[in-house]
């Protein structure tokens, strides 16, 4: 008699944290997907792809942050954001990378990559097969992090967006006009909207790697790193002679944020929307 009830209080608080489990993946996949969305914002901005009277400021983090105002960029990012919340929701995201590229030559000067790891329950197997490329991934962990305080939390946050801000220091110059992609690796089994199509991974030939720091939740961790296009230091009034960059990125953190444009500002033009699954098979794109 007394077994069916054990066997009914243990289904019932299998149940309940199950449903615990869900939510706090819900409230962490919506923080990451909200870290993506500032970022973006944040490139854009920094980088001078758009001018700086396009975008407004807004309190986010605890810091003031520059986000679009121009409605067709705005309508494009939401676009991106609609379809990475479910993607994210449903752990299928391993990375968000943001490509910018010249217009007038088509190259792609700068790559910004954000690696995306998820823990507990919803982590799933992930083959170790890489691509040729390796796609600079990050070290992976399938240990569960700690619990986090939003405070926490907010605070690892605001020291990525500190140092995407006070990148503008060592990154080189934008020429010309550009345009920016963004790719969006995820499973392979993964639902994805028929307009989407393909594309490549956009890696910058010969460009340096730079390591930023990272943020976590109690189920996901996102690091980031930025590649760029190298031209020769005596033609890049931004950088200096000997300039030690690990040293320099690890003095960012105590940087507060300051919003820097740069004088090469890009304008208006075509924009894509692009998908990728896990570890080289297809890359999805479309252009809007």
């Amino acid at each position: 008699m007394s077994q069916p009830k054990t066997s009914s209080k243990s289904k019932s608080s299998k149940s309940d944290s199950s449903k615990v489990h869900k939510l706090a993946l819900k409230g962490s996949s919506k923080v990451v997907n909200e870290f993506f969305e500032y970022s973006i914002n944040t490139i854009l901005f920094q980088r001078g792809v758009y001018p700086a009277e396009d975008f407004t400021a807004v309190k986010k983090y605890g810091l003031t942050m520059m986000v679009t105002a121009d409605d067709q960029v705005k309508a494009y990012i939401k676009k991106i954001m609609s379809q990475l919340k479910e993607w994210m929701y449903g752990g299928k995201i391993s990375k968000l990378v943001i490509v910018i590229t010249s217009k007038e030559t088509g190259e792609h000067v700068e790559r910004w990559q954000f690696d995306v790891q998820i823990f507990g329950k919803n982590a799933k197997s992930k083959s170790s097969k890489k691509t040729a490329e390796n796609e600079n991934a990050a070290p992976e962990s399938n240990d569960a992090l700690e619990e986090k305080t939003e405070a926490e939390i907010q605070a690892e946050i605001q020291s990525v967006f500190r140092q995407i801000t006070a990148s503008v220091t060592f990154l080189p110059m934008l020429d010309g006009n550009c345009t920016f992609n963004v790719l969006v690796y995820a499973d392979a089994d993964s639902d994805v909207p028929l307009e989407w199509g393909d594309s490549d991974a956009k890696e910058i030939r010969g460009g340096e790697k730079v390591q930023l720091r990272n943020f976590s939740t109690s189920n996901h961790r996102v690091d980031t790193l930025v590649s760029y296009r190298y031209d020769d230091i005596s033609t890049q009034s931004s950088l200096c002679a000997n300039v030690n960059i690990g040293s320099l990125i690890s003095q960012l953190r105590f940087w507060d944020l300051v919003h820097t444009s740069v004088s090469s500002l890009g304008q208006w033009g075509w924009l894509k929307l692009i998908y990728s699954p896990f570890y080289g098979h297809r890359y999805r794109h479309i252009t809007v």
